[in-house]
């Protein structure tokens, strides 16, 4: 705050001036700091939030969440003390955001334009929204999938600043403390990863941080959800990896991973420290945990925490809904057909269940019955029976009567073809090309229309490329991948590739949590997304093979979503009134 203009404080506020005891009780702030409580009006108002302090100067130019740059107007430079801060010229955003979309597009590498729109993020949060919006079909996969993979790689050597919280086991004992060094007071959502396991490139402990700050950016961009009101966080518990212990620009705790009872107590802290802190109404996205603490983390706090794990139930949401779609091609429901997912860790089991879930409401089955036609493969080859004393308990539940087949080369994926004949063919093991010309090939042969759904990413990780499955089976796929791939045109038709991405789910399902002030997440309220997200598939986006919505609608879509999912809380009687 600028010294000398206390009296106009004052003024602002009845004679009454700003306090940080007002600050820290979540007032929120006055000049162009939301003064009319607009950002807030999801929230609980405890006292009208009249403007209590007011940015001006270069610290205003400093804010990124106020800061417009050249944007601001003649009055608003002389009513924040900007004159002679700023060039003289004033620049609509809209010349603004044509100037930096310029800017990015002449960066060739896809690193460089992550790097470039993380820093206007940092400097113009207003105008790096706008830019996101406006262009979300093509910076998606610079702020996401699959450019945020090779940031988080190269976390520790392009750091400029630090975004989000870092607790790490120095923290044991005071998590409620570094929760409350965050600035924001009122937060909606918080995205948190350990980086064990991000996308499909493994370990890479404190550098997965690029993983929430992402996300977060696409709940604001394509959800609407308020950017002070999300919170990044990363739990530093030491990496495996030996590349980056040996690096010395890696950002974290230089020690192996601590496991077992010590990681349980920090994870135990640290959300009892977010109920506290901000109340029973965050909504916590578990992101990147490996499949052995993804499980546990969901099933430990989900019956007393507003929990959320992307991985496992955004995942499953978004090929739910592609499933949903797809079947308008082929004919039939859900029950009629068999999947065999390969890769059975996080992603694909939770696809299955959430597929089985969605079976047993539309059929009236048993879970064993919704099951039957849900065939696994793991590391150690097609999930049956016989293997049920050595594998994980969430495994079990697929572990049909069938011989073992017990490795992964392509012949062997055609032998389980021939018994099992699935419709559906779903990819989540990050193995690239595990899916060869021969695999689609069997898979278009006992299928007219076979559903080929390559979801691993990065692009490197991808089972097959769009190209392929569309030549591979001769036009007939009906084809959706984790990662961006072009339109492919083959004998004289333009297909063009539909992208799962959880990025449909998660900006729409978080905003509906946060507006209906559930305080659980229920399987019912995951069905209600994926169905939301199905429905919004037209005629016309299956005229040109799409089984998902175009994105360049994905704040309509978001808000569709959004609307389903609160309306299934208040009918499920999940709220607080």
């Amino acid at each position: 705050m600028a010294g000398g203009r206390s009296g106009e404080e004052e003024g602002r506020n009845g004679g009454v001036p700003p306090s940080s005891d007002a600050a820290m009780a979540g007032v929120a702030t006055g000049g162009v700091e939301d003064a009319y409580g607009e950002d807030r009006a999801t929230e609980d108002q405890p006292i009208t939030p009249w403007a209590v302090c007011i940015a001006s100067g270069h610290s205003l130019l400093r804010d990124p969440r106020h800061n417009k740059g050249m944007s601001f107007t003649e009055k608003e430079r002389d009513a924040h003390y900007l004159r002679g801060l700023l060039p003289p010229v004033v620049l609509p955003h809209e010349l603004q955001e044509k100037r930096l979309l310029q800017n990015v597009r002449e960066l060739e590498a896809p690193l460089h334009r992550y790097m470039f729109l993380m820093d206007l993020q940092e400097r113009n949060e207003r105008l790096f929204y706008k830019l996101m919006i406006d262009n979300v079909e093509e910076l998606l996969p610079v702020v996401y999938t699959p450019t945020v993979g090779e940031a988080c790689q190269k976390y520790g050597s392009i750091f400029r600043r630090p975004q989000g919280l870092y607790i790490s086991l120095k923290d044991k004992g005071r998590i409620l403390d570094v929760l409350r060094n965050w600035p924001e007071k009122s937060i909606q959502v918080i995205v948190v990863t350990d980086g064990e396991r991000i996308l499909g490139l493994g370990d890479l402990g404190c550098q997965g941080m690029g993983i929430p700050v992402g996300k977060l950016a696409l709940y604001t961009a394509l959800g609407g959800v308020r950017p002070s009101g999300a919170l990044p966080i990363t739990i530093d518990v030491g990496t495996n990896n030996e590349e980056l212990l040996n690096d010395e620009f890696y950002i974290g705790l230089r020690q192996r991973r601590t496991t077992g009872q010590e990681y349980a107590e920090l994870l135990d802290e640290f959300m009892a420290a977010v109920k506290q802190n901000y109340g029973s109404k965050t909504l916590v996205q578990f992101e990147d945990f490996a499949n052995h603490n993804a499980f546990t983390l969901l099933e430990k706090y989900k019956g007393t925490h507003l929990v959320f794990n992307d991985d496992i139930q955004g995942t499953a949401a978004v090929v739910l809904a592609g499933l949903i779609a797809g079947l308008k091609f082929v004919g039939g429901t859900l029950a009629d057909h068999k999947f065999l997912f390969f890769g059975a860790g996080e992603a694909g089991t939770g696809i299955a269940e959430l597929v089985a879930l969605e079976i047993l409401m539309q059929s009236h089955l048993s879970p064993e019955e919704a099951r039957k036609n849900i065939w696994l493969v793991d590391s150690k080859g097609l999930i049956v029976s016989s293997r049920k004393e050595s594998i994980q308990p969430f495994k079990k539940l697929y572990a049909h009567e069938h011989e073992p087949v017990k490795d992964l080369l392509s012949i062997t994926l055609i032998s389980i073809f021939k018994d099992i004949k699935p419709t559906a063919l779903i990819g989540s093991a990050g193995v690239g090309q595990s899916f060869t010309k021969e695999v689609i090939e069997a898979m278009s042969s006992i299928n007219k229309r076979p559903i080929i759904l390559a979801l691993s990413n990065p692009t490197s990780k991808s089972e097959c490329t769009a190209e392929q499955a569309y030549s591979w089976s001769e036009g007939r796929a009906i084809f959706g991948s984790g990662s961006p791939f072009d339109p492919v045109k083959y004998n004289d038709k333009l297909f063009v590739p539909a992208q799962a991405n959880n990025a449909y789910i998660f900006p729409g399902f978080g905003l509906g949590v946060v507006i209906s002030g559930a305080i659980r997440v229920k399987d019912d309220m995951v069905l209600a997304a994926a169905e939301g997200l199905a429905e919004q598939v037209t005629s016309e986006h299956f005229d040109k093979g799409l089984i998902y919505p175009p994105f360049s609608s994905i704040r309509k879509i978001s808000a569709n979503i959004a609307a389903r999912v609160a309306a299934k809380a208040y009918d499920l009687g999940n709220i607080i009134l």
